[in-house]
């Protein structure tokens, strides 16, 4: 080969990142251009892992490794369909991974849904993350809460909301939102899960945490505690189903405590109406039972829960990129083996997707490098010289012509820096800066 092969990946979330590793380390001598829309990378370990999760935020150290090498470059603050096109990264790139993630909520369709009071969980974990493109507030004025959902983001969601602010304090929360979590009136968070504790999605780490809070007292309620034969199968079958069933049984049995807030968990109960005047006033649920096979249906029988706001938890789902095709129904860009296909199903050339717009939004972070590895065996095995002019310059001098803020590695290590200070300063590892024009001017110091 005459230069080595230059590959564009837009989106650098750890599915990214990993695609990024993978190729530096394969056998042809490839060089990758990281593009991220925010100022900062790592995407949803920054921006949805919940801030009282810093083991899971200690992936960013492995990642950062691959941001550091050689051949691998980080632009930040640039938008895949505003500041640059399909077409523009065809013209220096030989070819184009796609790994922008999912982060908006899938539509959950309930009456009252669209009630005032009535939140998708991904736009309040935005807030809480410090996202830099939304408000800097959040109303959180309701002292019954309902979280809809039973998986991880439902957890995280319901643990935020119950928790005292400052127990946040040694985290990395802005000072916003830790104002705003400590203004709520909220006494009882209630997280409702359709089928029962065996089908539930969430991980053993992330249920045991509910429990250590000095502030929240966990209840599962034990009527919602059933098990039919597909149930005991995946409990007999699977070591994590196993786990989390036999906390929650031993917490269903236990004696309440006497802390002041309340997190309750409800099995067997779905949400079927939202109600209220000019804003959320009750939740009502079916109860449900288990048919054998893992699946519920309804009993007919109706309880109203007196709650003030409902999160619905229930997924997250990706956008449509500009210029490549999507399947609107599943939320992903069609592809095989990571290969983007067009709407007769053939390969667009040079064009592949990973991470969750490839698979949808399931899966922990880990399983990102499975996806990773088999697109970028896709993509060797096509490569070819695609690119109109493949020069390394070139591409910043793009940028810079359309005056473009775009930061950089060593940018977002200043910036990396400056929130560091900022938390030593108050006894704390990080207190994260928000504001996109803020981010980008610390990084273009």
């Amino acid at each position: 080969m005459t230069r080595s092969l230059r590959v564009a990946v837009v989106g650098a979330g750890p599915a990214g990142i990993y695609a990024a590793d993978i190729l530096t380390k394969s056998d042809v001598e490839v060089s990758v251009d990281l593009f991220e829309r925010m100022p900062a990378p790592y995407g949803l370990i920054r921006y949805g892992v919940a801030p009282d999760h810093p083991r899971i935020k200690g992936i960013v150290n492995a990642l950062q490794k691959i941001l550091d090498r050689d051949g691998v470059r980080f632009f930040g603050n640039v938008e895949y369909g505003v500041d640059l096109k399909l077409d523009d990264l065809r013209h220096f790139y030989d070819a184009i991974v796609f790994s922008t993630g999912a982060e908006k909520d899938r539509p959950l369709d309930l009456p009252g849904i669209d009630l005032p009071g009535s939140y998708g969980a991904a736009d309040f974990v935005s807030w809480y993350d410090g996202h830099p493109d939304v408000p800097r507030t959040w109303p959180l004025d309701a002292r019954q809460v309902a979280v809809l959902g039973v998986g991880n983001v439902a957890l995280d969601v319901a643990r935020v909301l119950a928790k005292t602010a400052d127990e946040l304090l040694t985290t990395e929360i802005p000072d916003n939102v830790h104002a705003g979590l400590k203004a709520s009136p909220v006494t009882d968070v209630h997280v409702f899960g359709r089928r029962g504790p065996a089908q539930a999605k969430f991980t053993p780490l992330e249920l045991r945490e509910l429990d250590h809070s000095p502030n929240v007292e966990v209840i599962v309620h034990p009527e919602g505690i059933d098990f039919d034969a597909a149930s005991m199968a995946a409990i007999r079958s699977n070591k994590q189903v196993e786990m989390v069933v036999k906390t929650l049984q031993e917490w269903a049995i236990r004696d309440p405590g006497s802390r002041p807030r309340r997190l309750h968990l409800h099995f067997l109960e779905a949400p079927v109406a939202i109600e209220g005047e000019n804003k959320v006033e009750l939740l009502r649920t079916e109860r449900m039972e288990l048919t054998g096979d893992g699946n519920v249906r309804g009993t007919g029988e109706f309880t109203d829960w007196p709650v003030q706001a409902v999160y619905r938890a229930v997924g997250y789902l990706s956008t449509h990129l500009s210029d490549l095709p999507f399947d609107h129904v599943s939320g992903t860009v069609p592809h095989q083996a990571g290969r983007v296909l067009d709407l007769d199903e053939q390969h667009i050339p040079g064009v592949y997707v990973t991470g969750w717009i490839k698979r949808g939004p399931i899966g922990l972070i880990g399983h990102t490098k499975g996806d990773a590895l088999e697109t970028v065996t896709s993509l060797l095995a096509d490569a070819e010289h695609r690119a109109t002019d493949a020069t390394p310059e070139a591409v910043v001098r793009f940028l810079e012509q359309r005056a473009i803020p775009f930061t950089t590695n060593e940018g977002w290590l200043k910036l990396d820096a400056h929130e560091k200070a900022l938390g030593t300063a108050q006894g704390r590892d990080r207190i994260k800066v928000v504001d996109r024009d803020e981010m980008t001017g610390i990084s273009r110091s």
